[in-house]
């Protein structure tokens, strides 16, 4: 109760510097776009779902209400200012696959959690013997191998926050660097792995589902093939900036205290003895890691059948949630971030109603006057469209949000002078989900930062330097491997 009343007294003191603006900002914004006549180019409906669009932002980056509440109120507005015809059209989002599929891969990130699989297989990738330098490419090539079984960049990170620190204590307080390049890894550059395959995490689930949608239609297997080397090239360079950033000793052994060391967080089996084997998977593991493979092989086999993504992933948490298997629970589903699956289904309501109302074209049309389009170089104008999904995503705390609002935009640009919208989706989310500027732009940073060494200053340089590489790869894979594999 103490700890519920002091949340809400921190809460009620931020209120009137952010969150008490947030509100006036979104009903001010709301006002106005729905009393302004609008202009020639847009409708009424139009404008309404521009005004409901602009007002949501404004809730969602100030955050004076939970995202369940912004959202469903969105999605009435819509419905109650004309923006649609019924509240069936003003809810269109919630019926999308994404939604569901989001929801599914999250309780099973869950399962994965819950019954101590992820800690396991990070003890089992990690090796005691290393110097920092080793360490911290067994971190991370740790975490990209955690990434095929839980798809939350968050997760990942709180899971090998413990682990490293026990590292850091085993090399002692040396100014090894070690510390400081594996909390680069576990902010900046984990979000990276889920970008690998399309049920990686919630930014490659939005991106398949508006590609799908928009481009043409792609399977799982279509996007490991197109997104798996890029990513891994991206994670590798990125490790590897990580290490030089920090500047992380090659030299120093870790010693044979290590393997206690990692044993030593408590969150784990009991230490074994020298000799001893380790203890063996407990029952519970055993059945999610069946359950996880069966999954991916499920999806694999469904891009060459024809069976629905989102199929294996229902099948897989039924499983789960059985009585004589139970790992899967009503608590589990309560504790599921409904804030984020909100929000991505209000944000699909709200650009089917923008594009239902020519509003999309409309916002195209502006821009195109505004930024001469036409008369740059195809690059020039795929960097011109890079930038504006940059800007937009530094405004927002998950990258998934972000691409939901930013990647319609730009492949609607992008049909109007003939870039090939497929390949810029894809750098669209590799640029997106590498960049991250400010500390609450990921939860995975705003973690590492909170439990970690870093600085602010250290978070916006090694952003930059993730979304340069990002780039980099980007381009080599528009120009080199994407059209290899087409």
């Amino acid at each position: 109760m103490a700890d519920r009343d002091g949340a809400r007294a921190e809460t009620e003191t931020m209120l009137p510097s952010r969150q008490s603006l947030g509100l006036l900002a979104a009903a001010t914004v709301l006002a106005v776009g729905t009393m302004v006549p609008p202009p020639a180019a847009v409708t009424v409906a139009g404008q309404r779902a521009l005004a409901v669009f602009a007002s949501a932002l404004v809730l969602w980056l100030t955050r004076p209400v939970p995202y369940v509440v912004s959202s469903v109120l969105s999605v009435a507005l819509l419905f109650a200012l004309g923006a649609v015809e019924s509240f069936d059209a003003a809810a269109t989002g919630f019926t999308s696959t994404l939604v569901f599929f989001l929801l599914l891969l999250l309780l099973l990130g869950d399962a994965t959690t819950s019954v101590g699989l992820d800690r396991r297989l990070a003890r089992r990738l990690l090796t005691a013997e290393s110097t920092p330098r080793r360490a911290l490419r067994s971190v991370a090539g740790s975490v990209l191998a955690l990434a095929l079984v839980m798809p939350s960049a968050m997760a990942r990170a709180v899971t090998f926050i413990p682990i490293v620190k026990r590292l850091a204590a085993a090399f002692g307080s040396g100014d090894d660097g070690f510390e400081t390049g594996a909390f680069l890894v576990l902010g900046h550059v984990n979000p990276i792995a889920s970008m690998a395959l399309m049920t990686g995490g919630g930014m490659a689930l939005v991106t398949s589902e508006i590609i799908a949608t928009s481009v043409r239609p792609i399977t799982w297997v279509d996007w490991a093939v197109l997104m798996l080397p890029p990513t891994i090239a991206l994670y590798a360079a990125a490790t590897l900036c990580a290490s030089l950033f920090a500047a992380v000793d090659g030299e120093t052994t870790l010693g044979a205290t290590a393997g206690a060391q990692l044993e030593a967080d408590g969150e784990g089996p009991a230490p074994e003895a020298d000799g001893d084997e380790p203890p063996s998977l407990t029952r519970d593991q055993r059945l999610v890691g069946l359950v996880l493979l069966g999954a991916i092989a499920g999806w694999i086999a469904g891009s060459f059948v024809g069976i629905p993504t989102v199929l294996p992933a229902v099948a897989a948490v039924v499983a789960l949630s059985l009585p004589q298997v139970g790992v899967i629970t009503a608590d589990d589903i309560a504790g599921v971030n409904w804030g984020i699956i909100f929000l991505v289904g209000a944000m699909l309501s709200i650009l089917d109603a923008l594009e239902t109302t020519g509003a999309i074209v409309a916002i195209v049309d502006a821009l195109a006057r505004w930024i001469p389009f036409a008369a740059l170089a195809q690059w020039q104008l795929v960097a011109a469209l890079l930038g504006l999904a940059v800007g937009i995503r530094i405004l927002f705390s998950t990258g998934s949000a972000a691409i939901v609002v930013a990647l319609p935009i730009v492949l609607e640009l992008a049909s109007v002078f003939d870039v090939n919208r497929l390949y810029l989706a894809l750098t669209v989310l590799l640029v997106v989900g590498s960049t991250t500027i400010l500390p609450f732009n990921t939860t995975a940073v705003l973690v590492s930062m909170d439990r970690g060494p870093l600085s602010h200053r250290d978070v916006a340089s090694f952003g930059l330097v993730t979304m340069v590489l990002a780039v980099g790869v980007a381009a080599a894979s528009w120009l080199v491997y994407w059209p290899l594999v087409g």
